[in-house]
């Protein structure tokens, strides 16, 4: 028997998801560069422990976070229990890389007796790391493992939606202020001087921007967002039977 093969996806979305990708593969490979090039590499016991903060924080609360978001409107005629799956193990494998760049940076500051949470950037990235954190569990245990009502988890998703894109955007301007903070600790005499660890590091800080912008448009396509499949509508309407005790019609 034939299958019908599934919908294509909206025309510009899988160029747009392509474009995201390679930028942030390049914001990736730019970091390296970075780090290794000018700042002597990567390295956990070591003077060089700091380094592994500024990779960490790019790949996991940037890159993969950015790719988490994007889950429904890749994986458009998956089941949607897989694509929730997908979602949650991004955000949790996004908050596990965090939690090694946050733990690398205040083991640093510990050795060299540097003191802790004092600047902007640290305010700011610590109310990302924690905000997200809460985000994840209170996602899993709306959606993933559903306990909530359906009129709940229907009045709660908007405030999730909306905050998963808040707190991407804060991430990135957590990165931007660290870059900063980085090149003025390091190279704050000759940075004015359009040295090439300055210019690099401020392209990095446009590559995060470019790939925020891309993913931000993506999630605000209407017309790109995951269809509902007839057979979730289903469920949707049982879930709200036995939770509201009433019929979804009544």
């Amino acid at each position: 028997m034939d299958r019908t093969p599934p919908p294509a996806s909206p025309a510009g979305l899988s160029a747009y998801v392509a474009v995201s990708q390679l930028l942030g593969l390049t914001l990736l490979a730019t970091t390296g560069a970075w780090l290794g090039r000018y700042r002597g590499g990567v390295a956990w016991h070591s003077p060089l422990q700091f380094n592994v903060h500024p990779l960490c924080m790019v790949l996991g609360m940037v890159f993969l976070q950015g790719d988490a978001l994007l889950v429904y409107r890749v994986f458009r005629h998956e089941a949607k229990r897989s694509t929730k799956a997908l979602h949650a193990l991004l955000h949790g494998l996004a908050l596990l890389i965090a939690l090694i760049g946050i733990v690398a940076v205040f083991e640093s500051h510990r050795t060299k007796s540097i003191p802790d949470m004092y600047s902007l950037h640290s305010w700011c990235g610590m109310a990302a790391f924690v905000l997200y954190l809460l985000q994840w569990l209170l996602g899993c245990g709306f959606f993933l493992l559903p306990r909530a009502s359906f009129s709940l988890r229907s009045r709660y998703k908007p405030q999730h939606v909306f905050f998963g894109i808040a707190l991407f955007a804060l991430s990135i301007a957590a990165c931007l202020l660290g870059i900063t903070e980085m090149l003025l600790f390091n190279i704050k005499d000759s940075y004015s001087h359009f040295v090439p660890e300055g210019v690099l590091a401020n392209t990095l800080g446009v590559l995060l921007v470019a790939f925020g912008l891309v993913v931000a448009y993506v999630l605000t396509r209407d017309d790109w967002k995951r269809p509902p499949l007839a057979e979730e509508m289903a469920l949707s309407m049982d879930f709200k039977t036995l939770t509201e005790g009433e019929s979804p019609g009544g």
